[in-house]
């Protein structure tokens, strides 16, 4: 799912509309957690909010889209809370929400439609609004584009995605039980245990590297004052490369995020001369039953990391999480209970869609994260990796110093990680003492291509046309992400290939298939093991695209090759039939 914030936001031209829903006076009071104090407490100002844009294929009458959008705010308590301010800091409300009004957002002649969703969004959505969250929709003649932001103090990026299944749901007449309050998380952590001697002295130890404060970015960012952001968007990772990557980490030992600080590690090392540490920020999720909820459940930790080895890195990614196990209040209580922050503060935050046990099919509604436009003085960088591949984007004060140090950093860092997918071990097939990888075919690769395609009986009398006439349909072939025309590797010589398509479909519940084509081993390295190792390869990119069925179509005269397949599992129980013209 892309990454992006306001101002770089891809939306239509349309109407804007956005729904006034109904709020009663201030009820119940209700426990504050220790980030939404922190958050509120720094007072009323734009841009604390986050939102999450996705566009439906179709047109739905808005009666419809409040409908289900008051059914999300009944499902999640703290949608149906807001903050007061006090004389001790900001105090928490539950409030009863009901139906409103829907209300256009006029667009004016040669103003941009992010530039109006800015104001909206930074008018309705601040810390003490009530509520402090706001639907929008532009309305197009191809269909609604949804907008929903809410402060940064009742929402992370989990739940806005919980509150984007939830809503296409309730538009689809499905609905959910209402889901654990968020209110009741902030009781449970209140009532934990304080942290060990350990976790203290270890956090203690952390900021003293730092100079007394929270990590700070290591290398100059200009004047330690606001300025107006800088963001950048990066695609790291396509999804080749983000199973190529993965299977890197699988066979180091380790998770994808611990490679990736290894990375990071080493850019920092090479950059700056210094170790990898910065804020490290991880979820409190700890029990499933939250994980159905939508609130602030992010805790803040630290990572510091010296050593750019795959363990040792993995080893400071475990630590970050324990030191963020406990209640901070407690832990930072030598700091007068707060996070001592100072200009330049260097935070990393990682999200594995994946993984999540809410998911969204992000790319059929070109779902986007969105942040706001503020000014800063640090350095915050997020990744998030899900179906398409591995997306970062970095936020960083716009001076010259810091365009060249945060940028200088970051391209080092694309580039380490790009190579160690490239170089990646799920690309490598290993046979008794030799190794051979698997890599995406070029064009210069063409003519070894067709004459493995031509080295057989068939072959022979069938690929003979110019080699203009191949390197034409490579290229319809490189330009759909749907294939993979692989060559597999011996040094430099090429010794086989295979052509790979992932082919969605309706049928079999959707089961989205792999087909294999053209699977070919030079005669030298036939009977030796090659392509049983090409077929597991195969199987593991299908799996990585989402498919769950591989099938292959092969002539009915290749006695060989047909025994090949049904030795690797593959059922002859349907009948292929072609017709060519």
């Amino acid at each position: 799912m892309r990454l992006t914030n306001i101002g770089h936001l891809r939306l239509p031209f349309g109407r804007l509309f956005g729904y006034d829903v109904a709020v009663s006076d201030p009820g119940p009071e209700l426990p504050v957690s220790f980030d939404q104090r922190r958050h509120v407490g720094a007072g009323e100002r734009p841009g604390s909010w986050m939102a999450l844009s996705f566009r439906l294929s179709s047109r739905v009458p808005r009666d419809d889209l409040a409908a289900a959008w008051l059914d999300v705010i009944a499902r999640h308590g703290t949608l149906r809370s807001v903050f007061v301010p006090g004389a001790d800091g900001p105090h928490l409300h539950e409030v009863e929400v009901g139906a409103g009004d829907w209300v256009e957002h006029r667009i004016g002649a040669g103003q941009a439609v992010n530039e109006v969703l800015r104001a909206v969004f930074d008018e309705y959505c601040t810390p003490y609004s009530r509520p402090s969250h706001r639907m929008c929709v532009l309305e197009t003649a191809t269909g609604p584009t949804v907008v929903v932001a809410a402060d940064h103090s009742h929402v992370d990026m989990w739940s806005m995605l919980v509150i984007v299944r939830d809503l296409l749901a309730s538009l689809g007449g499905h609905s959910h039980d209402v889901a654990p309050a968020f209110v009741d998380h902030t009781r449970a952590l209140m009532d934990r245990p304080t942290a060990p001697d350990d976790v203290r002295e270890r956090w203690a130890q952390i900021l003293s590297d730092s100079g007394g404060t929270m990590p700070r970015f290591p290398l100059p960012l200009g004047s330690p004052v606001m300025h107006s952001e800088r963001v950048e968007v990066r695609d790291v990772f396509d999804v080749d490369e983000s199973a190529a990557f993965s299977a890197q980490a699988r066979d180091d030992g380790v998770s994808t995020l611990s490679l990736a600080v290894s990375a990071m590690t080493a850019v920092t090392q090479e950059l700056a001369g210094s170790p990898l540490r910065a804020v490290f920020p991880v979820h409190s999720r700890y029990d499933s039953s939250w994980h159905e909820s939508v609130g602030w459940f992010i805790t803040n930790s630290v990572i510091s990391s010296d050593d750019p080895g795959p363990s040792a890195a993995a080893a400071a990614v475990r630590e970050a999480v324990r030191l963020g196990s406990w209640p901070l209040k407690d832990v930072l209580e030598p700091w007068g209970g707060d996070m001592p922050e100072a200009p330049g503060m260097f935070a990393i935050s990682w999200l594995d869609l994946r993984r999540l046990p809410v998911r969204v099919d992000s790319t059929s509604i070109d779902a986007q994260y969105v942040g706001a436009v503020i000014a800063t003085d640090g350095v915050m960088l997020w990744f998030i990796l899900d179906d398409s591949g591995l997306h970062l984007r970095c936020r960083y004060p716009d001076t010259d110093e810091a365009r060249a140090g945060v940028g200088g950093w970051l391209d080092a860092l694309v580039a380490r990680l790009r190579d160690s997918a490239h170089s990646s071990a799920g690309d490598v097939l290993r046979l008794g003492d030799r190794t051979f990888r698997v890599q995406r075919a070029v064009r210069a690769d063409v003519p070894a291509i067709v004459a493995l395609l031509a080295d057989d009986e068939i072959g022979r009398t069938r690929e003979d046309a110019e080699v203009e006439q191949y390197e034409a349909a490579f290229d319809v072939v490189a330009r759909d992400s749907a294939h993979y025309l692989a060559v597999v590797r011996d040094d430099e010589r090429i010794v086989a290939t295979m052509q790979l398509t992932v082919i969605p479909g309706l049928s079999r519940g959707g089961t989205t298939r792999l087909q294999i084509e053209g699977l070919r081993v030079a005669q030298a390295e036939r009977s030796k093991g090659l392509g049983s190792a090409m077929l597991d390869w195969a199987r593991a990119h299908g799996s990585a695209h989402g498919a769950r069925l591989v099938q292959v179509a092969t002539d009915e005269a290749r006695d060989r090759a047909r025994a090949f397949y049904a030795r690797a599992g593959f059922r002859s129980d349907h009948v292929g039939l072609k017709l060519e013209w």
